[in-house]
């Protein structure tokens, strides 16, 4: 099933030519399905439909405005069928929330069924089905759109237009809610469009981004930016209420996208159970503000069905999820000229989508000297210079136009000061006789004892999040404590309170001492991190943001070693979604690459859950003498991983200026592409009328 990242990007990169779209190609076999739900009178699912249409393939032949989230009339039939037949019990919205407040247990195989839009056939396909099964379901609508006279066309974007017929009428409406059967939910008034959300005139989902006001050359403030949601959702509940007396308790997201300020806001107006579009299943302990979909597609059958309704939560329900990765810094696009930095951003988005990994690690900081230090940065914030409000577009573009996901790739520690904390603020501070371990960069770092720093990293990250729409962050390999440091104030004051002595000399000196000060740091900096993630996804529109941590590989093939970096490969695996391993020969001195590769991957695959969890980063230029690394050598490196088990990697960094790595000789080993572009589609299914595709 298609995940809400891909959502909303096939709605609001349609609108912009986006060239993502769904597969027509059957689905991956998998041998053996993910275990069912607990029937544990708690757990549920709900499946997210939209459109209902009558011979929906032949329409695809005919119309150019393909809509890849309707269902065929004949197909919700045969997945009603299904759900009985299978011991499937739909449940109502009041079973839902009487179960959460000590109600009577939900049933085994418990499925909630919604349908979102206010589409007509909602009415007309839907509705008559709901009463010959007798199923219950919850219907989000858009009160804008039924609010449009009926000799009106419904805009949905700039460049779209569509039938007033498209969508149900007020009698339509009241209709369904006197059925007995549906709950109507607020989908928004006018908020189910995308909106200008950065000075590149890019559209993200209108009820979770801060707007960018043209006229003005600034953001909405977070009071302009609730405020507006606030009155949306009010005229929504309220026009309902006034057109069929039916008082709206729960939220349908847009796109499935919502963050902490808009759930606050749904909250405080009534509506504290909220719908989104992530994976997994509706355990006890998913809030009822952040209830999961399964998100209906238009090939959608039976077996789909089975297999998203034991769909896993963790990494956007994939199950095995495959890491194919491009590290890329910004400081290669950026460019004075708008025009020309446009330029080069496009040149970027072809070479990605040409290429075809999973994902990009974007550098969201100006760091020409790649020493990995922050002295500027590339989204709006309180402290640092905006070198170019330009990691927005880039993510949305890579995102919509490249089909990858995008991880923020950010310090932990290696910032600049700003200068209203110059001099009051403290570095990291090594104690006497310090050596750097193998591998390790001697950029500066903030010391993250120090109250200061960590209110100044989470503000942020903070405004990251807050600014830019992505999948994940990328914590820097700056964020690593030798075992000589931080010998300065305010990590000698945190000793005391891990019962150890202030003396960094006595410490070293005792193994037992030692290991448990490494030990400790490790901890602080996994809990630092882990707390920028919560601060990054209550601002996303997404449930889940996910992390990779960079890793020493000496740690890696050594545990003691970490004491050395403050790393610990056991519990990365277990923190993170990612474990990038910073699998760079020349930085470690090693000759012999095919032979350490091997030892890496070796005490990885030892490593429960290793292989799934671990990337290797490889070395596209020399660090010893600035030359580009061999395509040859990087491919060869790439299938040497993959016959050893080792299936996720990438490499660092993308020259795309110089076509280095080469991408034709790259892409074979590279390659995650599993769909079709819009172009392929009405030619397979001709092909498949006229005898089947080949």
């Amino acid at each position: 099933m298609d995940s809400r990242r891909r959502f909303i990007c096939s709605c609001l990169g349609a609108m912009a030519g986006c060239s993502l779209f769904p597969s027509l190609a059957p689905a991956k076999l998998i041998d053996i399905l993910p275990p069912a739900d607990p029937a544990d009178g708690k757990t549920f699912r709900v499946v997210c439909f939209h459109d209902v249409r009558d011979n929906l393939r032949a329409e695809f032949n005919t119309n150019n405005m393909l809509d890849p989230y309707a269902v065929d009339t004949g197909t919700l039939t045969s997945i009603f069928s299904w759900l009985q037949a299978n011991a499937y019990h739909p449940i109502t919205f009041n079973a839902v929330v009487a179960s959460r407040h000590g109600g009577q247990p939900l049933p085994p195989r418990a499925v909630l069924l919604t349908f979102d839009d206010g589409f007509k056939s909602h009415h007309d396909k839907v509705l008559p089905l709901l009463k010959q099964f007798n199923y219950p379901a919850v219907m989000g609508i858009v009160t804008s759109w039924i609010d449009t006279p009926m000799d009106s066309g419904i805009r949905l974007s700039d460049t779209i237009v569509v039938p007033r017929n498209t969508y149900m009428s007020w009698d339509e409406v009241r209709d369904v809610a006197r059925s007995g059967l549906v709950e109507l939910a607020c989908h928004t008034h006018d908020l189910h469009h995308g909106a200008v959300a950065n000075p590149q005139g890019n559209e993200l989902p209108a009820a979770t981004s801060h707007l960018y006001l043209k006229d003005q050359q600034r953001y909405e403030t977070d009071a302009e930016f609730e405020s507006r949601v606030r009155g949306d959702l009010s005229k929504c509940m309220n026009q309902v209420k006034a057109q069929t007396g039916a008082s709206i308790r729960s939220m349908v997201w847009p796109y499935g996208a919502q963050n902490m300020a808009v759930r606050t806001v749904s909250s405080r107006l009534g509506m504290p159970t909220q719908f989104t579009l992530e994976s997994g299943p509706n355990t006890s302990d998913i809030p009822l503000d952040r209830l999961r979909r399964i998100l209906a597609t238009y090939d959608i059958d039976v077996g789909g069905l089975e297999r998203s309704m034991r769909e896993p939560a963790e990494n956007r329900g994939e199950i095995n999820p495959v890491e194919r990765v491009v590290v890329v810094s910004l400081d290669d696009v950026y460019d004075p000229s708008p025009d020309m930095q446009e330029k080069k951003l496009g040149e970027l988005i072809e070479r990605i989508y040409r290429l075809q990994p999973s994902s990009v690690y974007l550098q969201a900081f100006s760091d020409p000297s790649r020493s990995g230090f922050a002295q500027a940065v590339y989204f709006p914030n309180r402290h640092l210079p905006l070198r170019s409000d330009l990691f927005s577009r880039a993510a949305w573009q890579l995102n919509t136009r490249a089909n990858v996901a995008v991880y923020a790739w950010m310090p932990v520690l290696a910032f600049a000061v700003p200068g209203n904390l110059n001099g009051r603020v403290e570095f990291v501070t090594a104690a006497q006789g310090s050596a750097l371990p193998p591998g390790a960069s001697a950029v500066r770092r903030l010391s993250p004892f120090d109250p200061a720093v960590r209110a100044f990293v989470h503000d942020m990250y903070e405004d990251l999040g807050k600014y830019a729409a992505f999948t994940g962050l990328l914590f820097g390999e700056d964020a690593m404590l030798t075992d000589f440091e931080d010998a300065g104030q305010h990590a000698r004051q945190t000793l005391a309170s891990w019962n150890l002595p202030h003396d960094i000399d006595q410490i070293r000196a005792n193994p037992d001492l030692a290991k448990r000060w490494g030990t400790q740091k490790t901890r602080y900096l996994l809990d630092l991190t882990k707390e920028l993630q919560r601060i990054v996804l209550d601002s996303q529109n997404s449930d889940e943001v996910l992390t990779v941590r960079t890793i020493f590989p000496d740690v890696v093939v050594d545990p003691d070693a970490g004491q050395r970096y403050a790393q610990d490969y056991p519990a990365f695996i277990h923190a993170y979604d990612f474990v990038g391993v910073l699998a760079m020969p020349s930085r470690q001195g090693i000759s012999s690459v095919d032979g350490w590769l091997d030892k890496i991957g070796q005490h990885v695959r030892d490593m429960p859950d290793g292989p799934r969890r671990t990337v290797f980063l490889l070395e596209a230029t020399d660090s010893r003498s600035g030359d580009s690394v061999p395509t040859s050598r990087l491919t060869d490196q790439m299938r040497h991983l993959r016959e050893s088990g080792m299936v996720s990697y990438g490499y660092y960094p993308d020259n795309y200026a110089h076509d280095l790595p080469n991408v034709l000789a790259l892409r074979d080993v590279m390659s995650m592409r599993s769909r079709l572009d819009p172009t392929a589609i009405n030619a397979l299914l001709k092909g498949q009328v006229n005898g089947g595709a080949h």
